[in-house]
């Protein structure tokens, strides 16, 4: 995507300047928790839950859309959600299958959203066959956000291609400062299989990346990967073997105190499946419980007041 293409998507509605998973500023104690997910298609928009301890997770509103999709395909799914230092909440999404941009907006309390925009991620790609599961997230070093999301390009990645299936995953990226004007898409990873599904978080200094290896055959892998940076931008160094059960999704991270939750949507079983570590290393299966129609989200932290208003 050319820089500066899209100038005036939200002229006068844009003060906003940067985003991370917490605004700052709160004591621990007055942190909750929230996950954004889909159900069905996406078709209904955004939906949200509320934790306290980041195991048991309620369903807002009794499970209502709190904002209803109207770009692109006119779908609402893998909705990311991330709080700036400003208090501006920023989400990205699916709008489409097959789809060359992704959804965008911004609020301030999770109720009032911008006008939503649809970036042509994949503008510059004629082959390029979709544009899923974006996230955004704020990489204070470089100043700038960070939009990721994966997309087939029929033919670019051959060695992994499988005969009979057209998609062939990568993650792409892009980069802004203040959502006017956007860094040319370029390849963010590479594993050396066919991937979708990552998730990126600060830790310990560097980058840590849950990653869906999507790997169909000779034989399915359909499980959760990790791999390490320096920055956000990358180089990431190869993919460690498999730290999730087989057949999940959707991967997101939480770090509630010194513990670090990762949640999959065990789209085959029906249900969120998850795992907890205090180190990144040593993982162990955990028994969230979520409202059974949870599809694939993002988990966050925000002021408990902003969850009083949601109520």
């Amino acid at each position: 995507m050319k820089r500066g293409l899209f100038p005036r998507w939200l002229m006068g509605v844009m003060a906003l300047a940067s985003c991370a998973c917490l605004s700052g500023g709160e004591p621990a104690q007055d942190r909750v928790y929230l996950f954004s997910y889909f159900t069905g298609n996406g078709e209904d928009g955004l939906h949200l839950a509320v934790s306290t301890d980041g195991l048991k997770w309620e369903a807002l509103r009794g499970g209502q859309s709190f904002l209803k999709p109207e770009v692109g395909g006119k779908l609402m799914r893998d909705p990311c959600i991330a709080q700036g230092p400003d208090g501006t909440f920023h989400m990205v999404w699916t709008t489409g299958w097959w789809e060359k941009g992704i959804g965008l907006a911004h609020s301030k309390d999770l109720l009032n959203w911008s006008k939503q925009a649809w970036i042509p991620v994949m503008e510059d790609e004629p082959a390029a066959r979709n544009s899923w599961a974006p996230e955004i997230v704020y990489d204070p070093g470089a100043k700038q956000f960070l939009i990721f999301w994966a997309s087939t390009i029929p033919g670019r990645f051959p060695k992994t291609e499988v005969k009979g299936d057209d998609n062939n995953h990568r993650m792409y990226f892009t980069t802004t400062s203040d959502f006017q004007t956007f860094g040319k898409t370029a390849l963010l990873y590479d594993p050396g299989f066919n991937c979708i599904d990552a998730t990126i978080a600060p830790a310990d200094g560097r980058w840590v990346m849950f990653i869906k290896d999507e790997t169909k055959a000779p034989v399915a892998k359909k499980h959760i990967r990790m791999a390490w940076a320096d920055k956000a931008t990358g180089p990431w160094g190869p993919a460690g073997p498999s730290i999730s059960p087989d057949w999940v999704e959707g991967p997101s991270a939480l770090k509630v105190g010194a513990t670090w939750f990762l949640y999959f949507d065990a789209y085959t079983r029906n249900r969120y499946e998850g795992l907890q570590s205090t180190d990144l290393g040593t993982w162990k299966p955990i028994e969230p419980s979520f409202p059974k129609v949870v599809r694939h989200g993002t988990a966050f932290a925000v002021p408990s007041a902003v969850v009083e208003k949601l109520k």
